[in-house]
């Protein structure tokens, strides 16, 4: 194995402080930054000597002989699940890695729900109430491509269960809900099974498109609510868990482990095909090179390679160490040449940023001339991510389409989600707008259908009886 980098920041909020130096043996378990301000503690994922502390990761040169024990996390009361949470340093494994610690440090029983925006819930009454307080996993696996999510479940139904469980009586919630998406029939019966005897534990059936996995769209598609921009899946007496979060949450406060190892998937132009490698517990600080060299290695000439997902992540190099977030590692084929060709950038909350997107113009060899956004996607405050008003659920583009007709474009990419590519493409075209969406080059690599025409429907029936 070579060197483990582990990077001090690795959550939302301010990076963490290292509380180790150069020539320091660590073990499996050893605690070695701790965080600065809004953060989770990070441990080391493997036994070996501190090489460097430098300014943004601690790195590790990690012994030949590597052991399973590791050391397990200590707090005043063991009886404390909070505490043990909060000391295993888990943070949402979904990709936006925010500290779990403070998310499940809520009382639910005890929350009013906020008063609802009766602009993006026509639907409801005045006087709507939810009855419930719940647990919301998010199990869509939502970004294109990615099959850890799923694979947990098939595997390691159990120990979700157990960490949904805990994550219910930490909050006192009532009741909890599996959201999963409707095409992954194995993962859904071994789910039913699980939950066979849990009478307030439930599943939700999601339509494959994206961004069913928003945390927003969760609390939409299970409870009915739309929140704003501002909201938390509080204001419906909810929190959201994503579903690998949920395990290690089980691990924390059943084994007293660390939060050291990460589920990912690997895929793409690999030697032996593009099918989805696996791979679960992977000690946290590994390159990205080592992860596509245990797939099988890269297939010849490619174009890129992505930590995270299609829509989502981010380019990265081979010698990038994977942090607690980090869901895939996506080896492209090459982009298309667009010669010089005007292009405008249609930026959505859903997909990259404009910076992603320009990169991506860039490796096209487009010139970008015109830069519009999705007509749903809010600034809360200026320079912060986009959110969507109703994610997954847009309106037309049609205004948008015109501007770039009027810029002189040739051809547009855009980041949208699977609702608003389809308006997209209800106009573009006909104004001889020729259109990329930004992960058409890992979904020719996977095999994937292209984001443009919707053809899946966006209503999904619950199981009955809620299982």
């Amino acid at each position: 194995m070579e060197n483990v980098q582990i990077l001090l920041r690795q959550h939302v909020g301010a990076p963490c402080a290292a509380i180790v130096k150069a020539g320091d043996e660590v073990k499996k378990g050893t605690k070695i930054a701790t965080p600065t301000g809004l953060g989770a503690n990070i441990f080391s994922s493997v036994y070996g000597v501190v090489e460097e502390v430098l300014e943004d990761r601690i790195v590790i040169r990690p012994d030949e002989e590597q052991k399973d024990e590791f050391v397990p996390i200590e707090v005043e009361d063991e009886n404390d699940k909070l505490a043990l949470v909060k000391e295993a340093g888990i943070v949402g494994m979904g990709g936006a890695g925010f500290p779990t610690g403070i998310k499940l440090g809520i009382n639910l029983a005890e929350t009013e729900m906020a008063e609802l925006d009766a602009e993006i819930n026509p639907e409801l009454p005045a006087d709507f109430k939810l009855e419930h307080s719940y647990i919301l996993i998010n199990a869509a696996e939502c970004e294109p491509g990615l099959e850890h999510n799923i694979r947990q479940i098939e595997e390691q139904s159990d120990k979700v269960v157990r960490g949904v469980k805990y994550c219910m009586e930490i909050t006192h919630a009532d009741k909890a809900i599996f959201a999963i998406k409707k095409k992954n029939n194995k993962a859904i019966e071994i789910l039913r099974k699980a939950i066979a005897n849990e009478a307030e534990i439930s599943i939700h059936l999601l339509p494959d498109i994206y961004p069913m996995g928003e945390e927003r769209a969760v609390v939409r598609e299970c409870l009915g609510v739309n929140l704003t921009t501002m909201q938390l899946p509080s204001a419906a007496r909810s929190v959201v868990v994503n579903l690998e979060t949920a395990a290690k949450i089980a691990e924390a406060i059943d084994e007293k482990k660390p939060c050291i190892t990460k589920n990912l998937t690997v895929r793409g132009k690999i030697n032996g095909g593009n099918q989805a490698h696996v791979f679960m517990d992977v000690p946290v600080g590994v390159s990205v090179g080592e992860l596509i060299e245990r797939a099988g290695g890269i297939d010849g000439v490619y174009g890129e390679i992505i930590m995270g997902g299609a829509f989502t992540g981010k380019a990265t190099e081979l010698d990038a160490p994977i942090t607690k977030t980090t869901g895939g590692i996506l080896v492209t084929i090459e982009f298309p040449d667009l010669h010089g060709a005007n292009v405008g950038l249609l930026v959505c909350a859903c997909g990259g940023s404009e910076e992603r997107m320009r990169e991506i113009a860039q490796k096209m060899n487009g010139k970008v001339v015109s830069v519009c956004r999705c007509k749903q996607a809010i600034e809360n405050k200026p320079g912060a991510p986009l959110k969507c008003l109703r994610p997954g659920n847009c309106p037309g583009q049609v205004k948008n389409n015109m501007q770039f007709k009027k810029d002189k474009c040739e051809y547009i990419i855009i980041g949208n989600c699977s609702d608003c590519s389809n308006t997209v493409m209800a106009s573009g075209p006909k104004m001889g707008l020729k259109v990329f969406h930004q992960t058409d080059h890992v979904m020719r690599t996977v095999g994937h259908g292209l984001y443009r025409t919707l053809r899946v429907s966006k209503q999904v029936d619950q199981l009955p009886n809620g299982k």
